[in-house]
């Protein structure tokens, strides 16, 4: 593993290349990574960054969004089967609807959407700034795309604003029920729960913190709380126990991993950059129109 490294590392200067990656890739991944966060910091990173080449460790729409805002610089995948199943959760159809119904209208899109789906949008959100860029909109209607989940707790959050939601949702925090935290919460009294706003609103109820992964690595790290429940992908814990060394964390339940994030390894992290495998292209009308909702966001939640 050692050696593997090592042959990253020369491959990245070699290539003039930036390696990103996502909270919920493994742990041998987010050690080598140049920048490692959640969607939000990683689309500024990418905005900022000068290299020639972007390694993106993550699923298909994190390096659609990478190569979105930076069309001249080479994006590449390790793997290109690694792919959000929420992202495809809305049909076209369904926003052109949702549009003919309603006026005053701001179709908001998760980041965790395809460029296609990008493109027919307002604004993107990520978890970490959807309540700041959803206050922000002037308009009073809101249809939420793709997931549900994060659009109720925008929702009961912001009043003011009549949400539309639409039946999208994450499968991997959709597996994290109340039963199974209120379990866990029984077996760890003492235990703060902490909750990524994808999950049920039932789930959500319960969080002593609810937010994004960042948000979640901030506040169990300014929290005296010695111990946590925590209600996200589990890829987290890397992050977690490195600036928590001194805390415990448990398992809301099984099954808290993407297997998708899991596609990601050293190996083909190292064949991406040796070969310069899996570029992400996309067609330059198509790329246009997506970046606008990047760009509002980057705009609005500033």
């Amino acid at each position: 593993m050692e050696e593997l490294k090592k042959e990253i590392e020369e491959l990245k200067k070699e290539k003039n290349a930036v390696l990103m990656a996502h909270y919920y890739v493994d742990d041998e991944v987010q050690e080598i990574a140049d920048y490692v966060g959640d969607s939000y910091y990683l689309a500024k990173m990418a905005v900022k960054e000068s290299k020639d080449v972007i390694c993106f460790a993550g699923v298909k729409f994190m390096g659609e969004s990478a190569k979105i805002l930076n069309p001249e610089r080479t994006v590449v995948m390790p793997d290109e089967n690694a792919d959000c199943p929420m992202a495809h959760m809305v049909e076209i159809g369904k926003i052109q609807e949702m549009r003919r119904k309603y006026d005053d209208l701001a179709v908001v899109c998760y980041i965790n959407s395809t460029a296609e789906i990008k493109a027919y949008a307002d604004v993107c959100v990520t978890s970490s700034n959807a309540m700041k860029v959803v206050k922000a909109l002037p308009q009073k209607n809101i249809f939420f795309i793709p997931d549900e989940n994060l659009g109720r707790y925008i929702g009961s959050q912001v009043k003011d604003k009549n949400f539309i939601y639409n039946d999208g949702y994450c499968p991997v925090h959709k597996e994290i029920t109340a039963a199974k935290v209120k379990r866990a919460k029984e077996m760890h009294p003492a235990a703060e729960i902490v909750v990524h706003p994808e999950c049920t609103p039932d789930v959500t109820a319960m969080g002593d913190y609810i937010g994004s992964t960042s948000g979640i690595i901030d506040y169990v790290t300014a929290s005296e709380a010695k111990e946590f429940i925590v209600c996200t992908e589990l890829g987290v814990l890397y992050e977690l126990r490195r600036k928590n060394p001194d805390k415990v964390f448990y398992a809301a339940g099984q099954n808290q991993f993407c297997a998708d994030m899991k596609k990601i390894t050293l190996e083909n992290v190292r064949d991406a950059l040796r070969d310069m495998k899996n570029p992400v292209e996309l067609p330059e009308e198509l790329r246009q129109k997506a970046k606008k909702a990047l760009d509002a966001m980057l705009e609005l939640a500033e």
